[in-house]
């Protein structure tokens, strides 16, 4: 069993930064590939970025490709969600989620076991 819990949303203005953590609880943090998603108000959720177990091999949705980074450290049973140049269409609640059934993750939602409870983001214009 893991616990994810998810820190660091808030308001910020349009072209701001936030970097979101995501701590695990429970034992073998790297052997789960673990992916950040967000959710809109009256949208579906949808995959920001995922990174391997490793760490070696990071993934993003196009809309975020260049503006957002994602790292774990395995040492701390932490990933985090590097935020730049936001827009406020990036305006969500947002997840981490770990998926322990694969090495790379996954871009769907039903491959992730484990979800933390969310957290707000909010970018004004």
């Amino acid at each position: 069993q893991v616990q994810l819990v998810e820190s660091g949303g808030g308001l910020v203005q349009a072209g701001g930064s936030l970097r979101l953590s995501c701590a695990a609880s429970g034992r073998s943090f790297s052997s789960y590939a673990m992916g950040w998603f967000r959710q809109a108000l009256g949208k579906e959720r949808d995959i920001v970025a995922r990174i391997s177990r490793s760490g070696g091999r990071t993934y993003y949705a196009d809309s975020v490709e260049g503006r957002f980074t994602i790292s774990r450290d395995n040492a701390k049973n932490t990933v985090y969600l590097q935020m730049n140049s936001l827009k406020p269409e990036d305006t969500a609640v947002y997840y981490c989620a770990a998926a322990p059934r694969y090495y790379y993750g996954s871009a769907y939602i039903t491959d992730y076991d484990y979800w933390g409870q969310g957290t707000q983001v909010t970018v004004s214009s």
